[in-house]
């Protein structure tokens, strides 16, 4: 019989900027484990840039606040890697909620982006999927950036929402699949999927088919997306 060659799988390349020591070492542990290959490490946001120019990694996980004046570094430098290289994912890390950034980097294309608090990399199978998520394309935002926009919106049409339908839309926000909402609330995907009918229905968003066409209505609607 003649041999047959097997497609091996193509490894993700991925870059991780984090001036933490401890922290980049148990970040690029967890990123290994979500099956990519670490190709670059950087303290600084100068770094960061270098290292995305000459490797062209498929992910970036990116620290908000570098050295050297420790504020808003790492999502300048985020916000420039999205504009020059589109088909590199980014993956903000924050210590606090930092709403205005995760409004700058959704403000124009949700489409391979997350923002998340550093505390969920504790939660790896959750972090690992928010990776998996981000370089696949889609979004990953964190609840606590959620729950605040949803609270700013709170007097206006979300009040047609039910309580389990604003969950719903929470998680939406967050870039969630219909199978990880719901897996989230332990609902079947068909009470999923008629809960968004009808968010989308009461918040007059336009439906969708794709799951980051649906964030973007979503987000639109929040406040945030483009």
């Amino acid at each position: 019989m003649p041999d047959v060659k097997r497609a091996v799988p193509e490894v993700r390349r991925a870059v991780i900027a984090e001036d933490s020591v401890l922290l980049r070492i148990g970040l690029v542990k967890v990123v290994e484990m979500a099956g990519f290959e670490v190709v670059a490490e950087a303290g600084d946001a100068q770094e960061l840039l270098a290292a995305v120019e000459e490797h062209r990694p498929e992910l970036a996980v990116v620290d908000v606040r570098m050295p050297p004046g420790f504020t808003d570094e790492g999502v300048r430098a985020a916000l420039s890697i999205r504009r020059q290289r589109p088909d590199t994912a980014v993956l903000i890390l924050s210590q606090y909620v930092e709403e205005r950034y995760a409004a700058d980097l959704l403000a124009t294309n949700t489409s391979g982006v997350g923002y998340l608090l550093k505390q969920r990399v504790a939660d790896v199978e959750e972090f690992i999927e928010a990776l998996r998520r981000v370089a696949d394309g889609g979004t990953a935002l964190d609840p606590q950036v959620v729950a605040q926009l949803l609270v700013r919106r709170a007097s206006d049409p979300l009040e047609r929402l039910t309580a389990r339908e604003r969950d719903v839309l929470a998680l939406m926000a967050e870039g969630r699949s219909n199978a990880g909402i719901a897996a989230q609330l332990v609902v079947s995907e068909s009470a999923v999927a008629k809960h968004i009918n009808n968010i989308l229905a009461k918040l007059d968003l336009p439906k969708a088919d794709a799951d980051h066409r649906r964030v973007l209505a979503v987000l639109h609607f929040l406040g945030v997306g483009g």
